[in-house]
């Protein structure tokens, strides 16, 4: 199956922290830039902060034995990807709202998870699965 990209759209308070945050911490890169909005490629897809009010968090779900924040957004990586970046993250003292973990392990669907706040306080959730054909297995 090919990469079909999406674009996200969603606002953030400070472009400059936004920018270090995205580029540094989570290694995208700049598409195109205004003075009230950045295009990042985020794994392959496009994302667009803009500058706007704060969202709060409208609720959270009982995932598990975790409370998982809604809304969220974030990618599905490769495993060896995913645990970079995990390693990246922690080097770089993230805060993380769950810690990058493994969930069903030894089962169908087996997945490697973690949430965490960019400096407007969305949340994103990466995740890797340990057979990626398993994404939508039940």
């Amino acid at each position: 199956m090919s990469q079909i990209p999406f674009h996200l759209a969603f606002p953030v308070r400070d472009l400059d922290a936004t920018e270090d945050f995205y580029v540094n911490r989570l290694g995208c890169t700049i598409g195109r830039r205004d003075t009230k909005w950045i295009d990042f490629n985020f794994f392959g897809h496009q994302i667009s902060a803009h500058l706007g009010p704060a969202r709060e968090d409208a609720f959270a779900n009982p995932v598990d034995t975790k409370m998982i924040p809604i809304p969220h957004f974030g990618a599905v990586l490769p495993w060896a990807r995913f645990h970079q970046l995990a390693d990246h993250l922690r080097a770089a003292e993230t805060t993380f709202i769950h810690e990058p973990q493994i969930r069903f392990e030894g089962q169908v669907g087996e997945q490697a998870i973690m949430f965490l706040r960019d400096p407007a306080g969305n949340v994103l959730e990466f995740k890797s699965f340990r057979d990626p054909d398993n994404l939508f297995a039940s």
